[in-house]
């Protein structure tokens, strides 16, 4: 079975480290602010200002001012710093964010990503990730297998326009944790209960299989 939104956040949150400043990108990435590890302190960075970021609001702490990048509700915790969105992407370029976690449309094998838009349809903004992608040394791609048409995202070349080229070392997708090396997807984790031919039969790019591939530790 394929991995949930929830499990996909919680298997990234084991890739954070105490003292770990991290920016985490809109949609699935954000969950994984529900998951940070017991014993480790981390600083979440929203690129619209906000660093140390908590966990989502319950209806009694819910403040309509308080909001990330992906315009929901969130809260602040102690210590954290409110400041202009200039400040905090000055932060992102200067490489002082230690773990970008952002969603996709495609990964291609050559490290390339496509995250802000496909063509013809509605677009909101290019956001923060092009930024991020640029001035983050350690990023982590958290996004589905393939597309709700069944068709693989994981890509020989991306088709969509760029958001940073050369960039992705990581992916996690709803099948599998999978590494980019030398002009391919390594494969090194796979879901719970889902087999290699799967994760085989949906990855379009270039695939290394080895010889043992273990199951995620959730």
């Amino acid at each position: 079975m394929s991995l949930t939104r929830e499990q996909m956040a919680k298997r990234v949150a084991r890739e954070l480290r105490d003292g770990y400043y991290v920016n985490l990108g809109i949609g699935i990435p954000t969950l994984v602010a529900n998951y940070v590890p017991e014993g480790i302190d981390v600083m979440l960075q929203s690129e619209n200002g906000l660093l140390g970021m908590g966990a989502f609001p319950t209806e009694g702490e819910v403040d309509a001012d308080m909001i990330n990048a992906g315009k929901q509700t969130v809260t602040a915790r102690p210590g954290a710093a409110i400041f202009n969105s200039a400040d905090s992407f000055a932060m992102i370029r200067g490489g002082h964010v230690d773990l970008t976690v952002l969603g996709a449309f495609e990964v291609d094998v050559e490290g390339n990503i496509a995250s802000w838009m496909i063509p013809g349809k509605l677009v909101k903004g290019m956001g923060g990730a092009m930024d991020l992608v640029a001035g983050a040394a350690n990023i982590i791609v958290l996004m589905t297998h393939a597309s709700k048409g069944g068709e693989s995202k994981l890509l020989p070349r991306c088709t969509l326009p760029l958001t940073g080229a050369g960039c992705i070392r990581r992916v996690l997708t709803d099948l599998a944790y999978l590494e980019i090396e030398n002009g391919a997807f390594v494969l090194r984790e796979r879901a719970p209960g889902v087999p290699v031919e799967e994760i085989v039969a949906k990855t379009a790019g270039k695939l290394i299989v080895p010889a043992h591939v273990p199951e995620m530790q959730l």
